[in-house]
């Protein structure tokens, strides 16, 4: 339990995390504060790709969350050092960074939030199944290796608050 304490940990130095308001990005519903915490973000990213470092393009997906153009574009475009979205590079510049790839993740969800599991909140586990299976489809069947490497993260960093 003691590795996934410190590989938990390492993920919050890795993920620079975005806590920034989203609500100002184009097709972003005003939601205020970023929806999601940063201890669901660093599950999902443990998920996805084991948050490691370094992480570039690698087919259809892009960076530590392994986020598509398609899931970029509708978390609003973000971009660093002043790009355009409309710059070929806007993309996979802004999601192999961790802190852009942490706010294209919030504003997505800030988009697409919704009660996936029917417990009558939205929280973490619904952003972990959105994250995995897009706005439209998080009410589906979840892959057990995600779910599984996402309820340990979740896990050891209950263990290290509690």
């Amino acid at each position: 339990m003691a590795s996934a304490v410190i590989k938990f940990s390492a993920i919050f130095m890795l993920i620079c995390v975005c806590l920034a308001d989203v609500s100002e990005l184009p097709g972003v519903k005003n939601l205020g504060a970023a929806p999601v915490t940063e201890v669901c973000l660093g599950c999902i990213c443990q998920a996805v790709s084991g948050c490691k470092q370094g992480l570039q393009c690698e087919g259809d997906h892009c960076g530590l969350f392994h986020i598509t153009w398609a899931y970029w574009a509708d978390a609003g475009k973000p971009t660093l050092h002043g790009l355009s979205p409309d710059d070929p590079q806007a993309y996979p510049t802004c999601t192999n960074d961790p802190y852009c790839a942490a706010q294209t993740v919030q504003g997505y969800m800030a988009k697409y939030g919704q009660d996936c599991n029917g417990d009558g909140q939205i929280n973490c586990y619904d952003y972990m199944a959105i994250h995995k299976k897009g706005g439209y489809g998080c009410k589906g069947d979840l892959p057990f290796a995600y779910v599984n490497v996402f309820n340990q993260c979740v896990a050891a960093v209950a263990a290290q608050q509690g």
